[in-house]
C-alpha cells in the first residue's frame, strides 16, 4: 500500500451538522463493504459510497488537489454512516493507491478500511 499523506486530512475532525447527517441517512443502506482480506501487516476492507451520496458529503471532506475524499478521521467516516466492527481502522483514499481511475471509480468512491493484522477479529475475545 502507498504511504499515507496525513496532511490530506482536516486538522481536527469536522463533525456533521444535524441537517447534513439527515441528508446522508438515506444512503447508509447503499454503502457497499467488500469481504476482508489481508497482507502480513494489515487487514483491509473496501468501502464503496454511492455516487449520489457524494453530492451530500460536505466540501470540507474533499481534497480539491486530488478531487477525492480526504483521509478521514474516525469521527468523520462514522458520521457518514460507515461502520466497522472495531474502532482501530483507518479510512484512506484508494484513488491514491490505484493508477487506474476507471468509470467505476468515478461512479463510486472506493476507500479502504485497514487495521493491524494482530488485532482481534470482530467478535473474538
Amino acid at each position: 500500500m502507498a504511504n499515507l499523506d496525513h496532511d490530506r486530512r482536516n486538522r481536527k475532525p469536522r463533525l456533521l451538522t444535524e441537517s447534513e447527517r439527515e441528508r446522508l441517512d438515506e444512503f447508509v443502506d447503499s454503502i457497499h463493504y467488500s469481504a476482508r482480506y489481508s497482507d502480513n501487516e494489515y487487514e483491509y476492507r473496501h468501502v464503496q459510497l454511492p455516487k449520489n451520496m457524494l453530492k451530500a458529503i460536505p466540501k470540507e471532506y474533499y481534497d480539491p488537489s486530488k478531487g477525492t475524499l480526504k483521509l478521514l478521521w474516525e469521527e468523520e467516516w462514522r458520521g457518514l454512516g460507515i461502520t466497522q466492527a472495531r474502532s482501530n481502522h483507518r479510512l484512506h483514499d484508494e484513488m491514491d493507491m490505484s493508477a487506474d481511475a476507471s468509470a467505476f471509480c468515478r461512479a463510486w468512491v472506493g476507500n479502504t478500511m485497514r487495521r493491524p493484522i494482530t488485532s482481534q477479529p470482530p467478535g473474538a475475545q
